[in-house]
Formats: C-alpha cells, sequence, structure tokens
C-alpha cells in the first residue's frame, strides 16, 4: 500500500480494438459508502468484447478497467457502509439501484435512474471521479466495478452477500449470464409451465436462458444456433430440440406447429431478432435479450403484430439483485441451476487476451479469470 493506495495488476484497454494491458493500477481506500473487493473470479461477457471493439456506448473515456461479471470478498468498507464487512464473500451485482427514483419506488430496480446510478454506468462515482490510477492517469472501471483486476471499489449497494462456503469462482457467472438469461425467462417473459419456448444463440446467456426455460417448466425448449457444438452444450442444459438456425419460422413450425409460445434472442443481430420474432404464435411473446448494435433498424411486418405478439426487451434478466442473486445461489446449491458445466476454461489474468480470443471464436462457453 502506498499513500495513495493499493498498488494492483489490472487489465487495462488502452485503444479500441487493441489488446488488454497487464499494468500496475493504484486503487485508493474506499468513501463513504463504497467497499474495496478482492475479486476472486471474472468471467469474460460478451459485453466485454464490445467495450475493446469500440462498440460499448458506457465505454467512452480511456484508459478502462474491463470485466464486470465478478465475485469476491470484502477487504474494507467506507464510512456508512453496514450491509457487509471485511471478510465477507459477496457476489458483485451489475447494478445497485439508490431505492428512490420513481423507477425504484415502483420495483423497478433494474432500471434505476438515480445520479449515482447514472454515473456508475459511465464508470464514475456520483461526484464525476473514480478510485484508480495508473501512472498519475485516471482510470474508469467498466460499469462501475472493473473486475479484470486484482481488487475493486464499488458501491454497497452492489454488494450481495453470499455464503463463505460457496464457490466464488461460479458465483461470479450469476452476476451477468445466468441472471440476464433466467430472468429473462422468470422476470421478463414469465414463461409458463407447459409452454413451448425457442432460444436462438446458445453462447453463455443464451445456455442459461435454456436453464430459466426448464426451471419455468417448458416442455418444449427449442435452442438454435449456427454452431453445431453450441446446440451440443444446448440440449445439455435443458433444450428438447436443437437446430441449425437458417429459416428459422419453417424450422420452428415443424417442431411447434404454428409457432412457439415464448422466444428469446441472444444473437445481438436485428435481422436474426426479426426471424426469432415471426416463429412465434398469434398471441407469442419474443424477448430481445443480445442487444443490436447502434443505428440497426429493426424491419418487423405490422401483420405479425397484428396477431397480437409482443416484443419485448430486457436489461440484465430486470433483475432485482437483492432478491434474484441470492435465488440462483440457492438454486445451484439445490442442484437445479448447472454452473459448473458453463464454464469451459479458468485463466490467469495474464492470460487474459488469449482467452478473449476464444469466447470471440464461441468455442468456449465462458472464460472465467481467476485470482490467487
Amino acid at each position: 500500500m502506498t499513500e495513495n493506495g493499493t498498488v494492483m495488476r489490472a487489465a487495462l484497454l488502452r485503444a479500441f480494438g487493441g489488446p488488454l494491458e497487464i499494468a500496475e493500477v493504484t486503487v485508493e481506500e474506499p468513501r463513504a459508502g463504497e467497499v474495496l473487493i478482492d475479486v476472486a473470479a471474472s468471467g469474460i461477457c460478451g459485453s466485454d468484447l464490445k467495450a475493446i471493439d469500440g462498440k460499448s456506448p458506457v465505454v467512452t473515456h480511456l484508459p478502462c478497467v474491463l470485466g464486470h461479471e465478478s465475485a469476491g470478498v470484502v477487504e474494507r468498507t467506507g464510512p456508512g457502509v453496514a450491509s457487509v464487512r471485511p471478510g465477507d464473500h459477496v457476489i458483485v451485482a451489475m447494478n445497485g439501484p439508490c431505492g428512490r427514483c420513481r423507477n425504484c419506488v415502483r420495483a423497478r430496480a433494474h432500471l434505476c435512474s438515480g445520479r449515482a446510478r447514472m454515473s456508475t454506468i459511465m464508470g464514475l462515482t456520483a461526484d464525476g471521479s473514480t478510485r484508480l490510477t495508473a501512472g498519475g492517469e485516471v482510470v474508469r472501471p467498466y460499469i462501475g466495478i472493473g473486475s479484470f483486476a486484482e481488487k475493486a471499489v464499488v458501491s454497497e449497494a452492489m454488494c450481495v452477500k453470499v455464503a463463505p462456503d460457496a464457490p466464488l469462482d461460479l458465483l461470479a457467472l450469476t452476476a451477468c449470464g445466468v441472471i440476464t438469461g433466467v430472468g429473462a425467462v422468470l422476470n421478463t417473459a414469465r414463461v409458463e409451465p407447459g409452454s413451448s419456448v425457442l432460444v436462438v444463440g446458445c453462447g453463455g446467456v443464451g445456455l442459461n436462458t435454456v436453464q430459466g426455460a426448464v426451471l419455468a417448466g417448458a416442455t418444449t425448449i427449442i435452442a438454435a444456433d449456427v454452431v453445431e457444438s453450441k446446440l451440443r452444450h444446448a440440449a445439455e442444459f435443458g433444450a428438447t430440440h436443437t437446430i441449425l438456425a437458417g429459416d428459422l419460422p419453417a424450422q420452428v413450425n415443424e417442431i411447434v406447429r404454428g409457432g412457439v409460445d415464448y422466444a428469446f434472442d441472444v444473437t445481438g443481430i436485428a435481422a436474426v431478432l426479426a426471424k426469432t420474432f415471426a416463429a412465434t404464435q398469434p398471441g407469442g411473446t419474443t424477448v430481445m435479450v443480445g442487444s443490436p448494435a447502434a443505428g440497426e433498424d429493426l424491419r418487423i411486418p405490422p401483420g405479425l403484430l397484428f396477431g397480437s405478439r409482443r416484443l419485448m426487451g430486457t436489461q440484465g434478466g430486470d433483475a432485482t439483485p437483492a432478491r434474484d442473486l441470492p435465488m440462483l445461489v440457492d438454486l445451484y446449491r439445490r442442484g437445479r441451476l448447472d454452473l459448473e458445466g458453463l464454464v469451459s476454461e479458468r485463466v490467469p489474468l495474464k492470460d487474459v487476451n488469449e482467452a478473449v480470443a476464444r469466447v470471440r471464436t464461441g468455442t468456449v462457453a465462458r472464460s472465467v479469470i481467476v485470482f490467487d
């Protein structure tokens, strides 16, 4: 520790499109309402890849420490922190609702519009500062977390306490990929038992959407992708049917006459979303889980909407972290949620660029950076 804070290793994004640089970064002590976390593990998510490519609307200033799907151990707390203390094991939630804005008081914590939350999304605290510097240069943490690093300073509201014997390298996945996929099914679409479900895109989030459909009691779960290995994974996670995606409406109609009750597009490609929507029956619901690139248009024939079909979006599975993350941990402990099967590899921080390259190819479900 120095007089300015603690020096740690972190993966810095210094130029869009470039590799991440393992560098020494100084992290300041937590201030009021903040918590210093010893990061145990951090998954590599598609959102991190978008940031690297310069396609993330929330990464506008570099350098930035990426990473957000994480869990760790509380090292120190700032003034006023009451819900956690040093030594506690926590999942770091993607959002820390303020509890006071219009959306929070209406039980829409995932849409929190409080000033602190809006600043956090852009990697800043409410006063416009950060707790990270590298060589005297200000560094922003991705969505206020920055977990491709040995330590992270986060808002108290983002810390969800878990039992000390829980495997943090697995629970880290619940913070983003798991809650997004499962939450899209349970919170956003509210899939009913006995329903038919289509999941298009079977990467990490897609596999958890499949798991969510199983938890919801869907009896027909169709997984679609363009990579056969991903379809094999989807079958292992509960898909009853798998298809190599082509003419989705026609392919789905061969399995469920007239289309499915619920469909989830996890690809983030507008054209695929349109096909996914067309694969639902009249009265069906489609949820856009993946986010298309900014400026991309979505074309939906009005006649399909006239059939009382619904198109919805979701943000992080429309989750309330304090409610939903403990639920996911409980499901894992009872053997109803497979987390270990999501982990294709565990890698040290120094190998982050190689792991990112493998995530891009789609050959892994989740790469997890682990720290000693």
